[in-house]
């Protein structure tokens, strides 16, 4: 009897002790496995962010369509419409088989889409013993990354990017450029232009290296995009704008300029609306992450400094000369829109609506000095938008970021911290970086331009095409095939004597 209880006895203590035993090996496989868990959950919500921003990225193509469409004649609507509608497929084809190599090849960890690492081959040089990042080699063709989901979700979101670069310089040479010109420029923007400067500032290249190896601030930082993908884009306007020369009738012999109204405001401003809705995925959707909660500031500032610029520039137009002028609105969004991009996530409300009201008036400001003092025809002010509101983007950041965001960007401890929040060596990296756009974008695009024109016999349409309009000869349908064109005028300045009017042809630009 007296076994039996010591027996029980033990029993009862044993239990509890063998319970706690499997207890514990239990709760830490359900807590590994809460958090494996918790850490897959994540990964998919930042791969779902980032490809429905990729989306909307890829719709402002229609925006761009639809802005440039309008601000040019009729007898031209099917042909700049076409290069917006084709420049998607071809800059597109050219930055999968090249260019996405060249530009995220050694682009490193994909931390936010569940780490992938395999994209790690940077070509360098070494100067001063620091390694200075050039192209990457890594990814030809999408080839060794098969079914490699972040790598694709990656190439998604940067493709339309690629492309929202590639389509601004359609805008600046619209209504004389020839249509195979402009599908053999825009493989060369595709394919090694964007990506080349792309590399510099967002693949591991120098620009973002200026930091780490030299002690300027974080490097070159652009957010999501002011100087790699607008400032690109103007710089490349830039240069082959003026290569083209201007419109049949744009200018006087005694230099002033005539003004050569769009056919379709509306429309125009249709495209607007539709570039500011796909903004949102243009800068929040650059955190590459839904789970950062920085996205409710990025997409409030970036919203609040569209609007600053639309309101400054109605403001400047209005006083200046005497009317709003709905084009220059359009634009004076836009502008805010580029300014605030580079920036967005490192400045206060206050800062995004300041960046994009001084834009706002810049952009108005830009447009007539470049037609005037250049004698650059833009019909659209892509220059003025892109480019000069580009560069002003990224200046700002590197005046107004405030140290709240972006500790560990391009390997430097510490928040990102413009000049007048204590960091003037982040103010230097921004002017290192669009001087470097101007320069580098500027050569290659010359390259290009030079290149394209030995390809397909030159870049402008023949006077006689200009003046019936690039629809019928150009891409053999009219946009408008039952409307008399009314809307081929060219508005002469005073003193319209001298002029080169709508019917003189006078001989094809060099």
């Amino acid at each position: 009897m007296k076994g039996s209880v010591a027996v029980g006895l033990l029993l009862s203590m044993a239990w509890p002790l063998a319970l706690s035993a499997q207890a514990a090996p239990a709760a830490d496989s359900l807590a590994q496995a809460a958090s494996a868990a918790a850490a897959a959950n994540t990964v998919a919500i930042n791969f779902v962010w980032t490809l429905v921003a990729g989306f909307l990225v890829m719709f402002m193509q229609a925006g761009f369509a639809m802005v440039e469409t309008g601000f040019t004649r009729a007898k031209n609507a099917a042909h700049t419409m076409t290069m917006n509608f084709m420049v998607y497929g071809i800059a597109m084809l050219a930055y999968w088989a090249v260019g996405f190599a060249l530009q995220a090849g050694g682009v490193g960890a994909l931390g936010t889409l569940g780490g992938y690492d395999k994209l790690a081959h940077e070509v360098s040089l070494t100067i001063g013993g620091k390694d200075w990042g050039v192209f990457g080699r890594t990814g030809f063709f999408l080839t060794g990354v098969a079914y490699t989901a972040p790598v694709f979700a990656y190439f998604l979101f940067q493709m339309v990017f690629m492309d929202t670069a590639a389509t601004i310089p359609t805008g600046a040479l619209a209504e004389r450029w020839k249509f195979a010109a402009f599908v053999v420029f825009s493989v060369f923007v595709g394919a090694f232009i964007y990506p080349i400067y792309a590399n510099w500032t967002w693949g591991g290249g120098w620009l973002a290296m200026l930091g780490k190896n030299v002690g300027l601030g974080h490097g070159h930082v652009d957010f999501a995009g002011s100087s790699v993908v607008h400032m690109t884009g103007g710089v490349m306007a830039f240069v082959t704008a003026w290569l083209l020369g201007p419109r049949r009738g744009k200018y006087n012999a005694d230099g002033t300029a005539n003004a050569i109204p769009g056919h379709n405001i509306p429309m125009a401003l249709v495209g607007t609306f539709i570039l500011a809705f796909g903004w949102f995925g243009f800068n929040a959707g650059s955190t590459l992450a839904g789970s950062d909660l920085r996205i409710g500031v990025i997409a409030t500032n970036t919203m609040l400094a569209g609007a600053a610029g639309g309101v400054t520039a109605m403001l400047y137009m209005w006083l200046k000369h005497g009317k709003p002028d709905p084009s220059m609105l359009a634009n004076g969004t836009l502008a805010g829109l580029v300014a605030i991009t580079a920036p967005c996530a490192f400045v206060t409300a206050p800062s995004a609506v300041l960046i994009g009201g001084i834009a706002g008036v810049l952009v108005c400001a830009a447009v007539f000095f470049i037609e005037r003092a250049f004698r650059i025809d833009d019909p659209v002010g892509a220059i003025s938008v892109h480019g000069v509101c580009g560069l002003w983007g990224i200046l700002a950041l590197g005046l107004l970021a405030d140290g709240t965001y972006g500790d560990g960007w391009n390997g430097v401890n510490g928040a990102v911290r413009g000049l007048f929040y204590g960091d003037p060596g982040q103010f230097v990296a921004q002017c290192i970086g669009g001087l470097a756009n101007f320069v580098g974008v500027g050569v290659m695009a010359l390259v290009a331009y030079k290149v394209t024109a030995l390809v397909v016999g030159g870049h402008r349409v023949a006077p006689q095409v200009e003046e019936l309009g690039l629809d019928l000869p150009e891409m053999g349908a009219l946009a408008y095939p039952d409307t008399p064109e009314v809307a081929s005028a060219v508005i002469l300045s005073e003193p319209a004597a001298g002029s080169l009017g709508a019917g003189e042809l006078e001989p094809e630009p060099a």
